[in-house]
């Protein structure tokens, strides 16, 4: 899958950045004397740097914004760590994590990008920027979805992360652009579904085809391959001579998607076979679309 980018949220936020970085511009001399007062916050240094000598946390602050606004990314995430090293529990290390988090996820850097940006959220829960983080880990895995053949592990995580910003976050400026992704991850988990079913029943094994198609109506009921599985499923059941099964397949698909195209295929499927839909209310598929409300979002 390819790289995608922000969202409206985000790149609001990255104005946000922006605007840190004009501001930072203006910084001089005396705040970094400031620093240098036992009074100031900013003047626990913490542990030495293992990079080279260590600098006021303003100068490497601003160093780090400029190489962003250059979009030296990898240049700008090292400044960032070298920050978080030598400011360690400051707000200066909080800042620090988060540009961390925003510079690898551009640079690419994806698992780094998720290292930081889970720690951020663990670090710092109620801060304005949480959600933030919690959105970059879930773009993270979301720009590394393999095609639909290959294993999953990556979309699960995605979605994982993405519902969990429109859940602690609801009302953020992500969470709507993460519903959206969610919505793009979950018809991908179904598809992977749907392929292993398909071949399957190519390999004639109607019941590991089954076990795939019901996956795909009890987890991903709202995604576009529904319709397609309640076919294959009246397929999978009129091999397996489960006829009753086959019908109620049929008459759930027809009743739900009745000018789908897989309703058409089904039907001739059970005539061919002397059948006709007819649904079993006691059926496991028939309880499964009670209630069912058709929100497909692709």
């Amino acid at each position: 899958m390819r790289r995608v980018g922000f969202g409206a949220g985000a790149a609001k936020w990255a104005a946000g950045l922006a605007l840190a970085m004009s501001l930072a511009a203006c910084d001089t001399l005396e705040k970094t004397m400031e620093s240098a007062n036992p009074l100031n916050f900013f003047s626990d240094k913490g542990p030495k740097s293992d990079i080279g000598k260590e600098e006021p946390a303003e100068v490497l602050y601003n160093d780090g914004l400029g190489r962003l606004e250059k979009k030296q990314y990898d240049a700008a995430a090292k400044k960032f760590a070298e920050l978080d090293k030598q400011y360690p529990y400051s707000n200066w290390s909080r800042k620090a994590l988060i540009l961390t988090t925003f510079a690898r996820f551009e640079n690419g850097d994806y698992d780094d990008a998720i290292a930081s940006g889970r720690r951020f959220v663990q670090l710092y829960p109620t801060d304005n920027d949480a959600a933030y983080a919690q959105y970059l880990v879930g773009m993270s895995y979301y720009n590394q979805i393999p095609d639909v053949t290959r294993d999953q592990e990556r979309t699960e995580r995605a979605l994982l992360a993405l519902e969990e910003v429109g859940r602690k976050w609801p009302k953020s400026e992500y969470a709507n652009d993460a519903r959206q992704r969610v919505v793009v991850a979950r018809d991908q988990l179904a598809g992977k579904e749907m392929d292993v079913g398909r071949y399957y029943l190519k390999q004639r094994n109607y019941t590991g085809a089954v076990n795939r198609f019901r996956e795909v109506l009890v987890r991903y009921q709202t995604t576009r391959h529904v319709e397609e599985a309640l076919m294959r499923i009246a397929e999978a059941y009129m091999a397996l001579g489960i006829v009753p099964e086959a019908q109620t397949a049929a008459a759930v698909l027809g009743h739900n998607f009745p000018d789908s195209p897989w309703y058409k295929d089904a039907y001739d499927l059970l005539q061919s076979g002397g059948a006709a839909p007819r649904e079993e209310s006691s059926s496991w598929i028939s309880k499964q679309f009670r209630g069912f409300t058709r929100t497909v979002g692709l």
